[in-house]
């Protein structure tokens, strides 16, 4: 897989893309990313992680599963090869123009998977706000969509000069979606009955700080919201 996808950022013109990125108020779609033949790897690693989905709930805003980074290191390694591959990073870095870092290694939403498997799994308007001194840039990548679910996102909300622009996207597999996470309010719209649709997530910041009240802040959420307490909180070990 590495030297597929090395070759395939190595032959995309890199110039386009971050004028784009600009222009969108720092996000940017990349359709047809990766190949099937690329998406197959991640794939066949789905079927063994059903059993540690953390299905979450919250009224009025969100209903889901969640795979945390932990579960992921000890049966899909993977992910985890992926979110660290110099070369990716690098390719992010030109995009956003920004010195990207990866995120601490107790931070159980570095990478993630986000399963939608029941009717009505969804989540509200939000932002992907960072707790970290610096800025965080989320990177969804669609694995499987047999869904009818869409990202609807607003562009240029907080921008004093611009009128906010409204859109909706399908993350077909293979789609590459990047954004500043403080600066795109987001939402997918409703899972329909015998519909399934599996995101990965990756977080990259520019700093990797973070003070003591965010960090529990941000574990609270992460806990309550995505991969339960245990998973946040107990950090289980790798098995090798």
């Amino acid at each position: 897989m590495n030297a597929d996808l090395k070759n395939i950022l190595s032959s995309i013109t890199l110039t386009s893309l971050k004028e784009k990125f600009q222009v969108q108020d720092e996000f940017l779609v990349i359709e047809n990313f990766l190949p099937q033949s690329i998406l197959n790897n991640f794939i066949t690693n789905l079927p063994q992680l059903n059993s540690v989905i953390n299905r979450n709930y919250i009224p009025n805003h969100k209903k889901g599963g969640s795979v945390s980074k932990y579960s992921l290191d000890n049966l899909a390694p993977l992910f985890k090869e992926f979110y660290n591959l110099p070369f990716f990073l690098n390719f992010l870095r030109e995009i956003t123009g920004e010195q990207l870092l990866p995120c601490p290694a107790d931070d159980a939403h570095s990478y993630a998977l986000y399963y939608y498997t029941e009717p009505g799994d969804h989540i509200q308007y939000h932002y992907d706000t960072s707790y970290y001194k610096g800025k965080r840039f989320t990177v969804l990548l669609g694995l499987v969509d047999n869904s009818s679910c869409k990202l609807e996102y607003q562009l240029y909300r907080r921008h004093p000069n611009r009128e906010t622009q409204t859109y909706s996207l399908t993350l077909n597999p293979g789609t590459l979606v990047v954004f500043n996470g403080d600066k795109l309010y987001h939402r997918v719209t409703p899972l329909g009955i015998n519909e399934e649709r599996i995101v990965l997530t990756l977080e990259y910041v520019t700093n990797t700080n973070m003070g003591n009240f965010q960090r529990f802040i941000s574990n609270m959420k992460d806990a309550i919201a995505y991969f339960g307490f245990r998973q946040v909180f107990l950090k289980p070990r790798i098995h090798r």
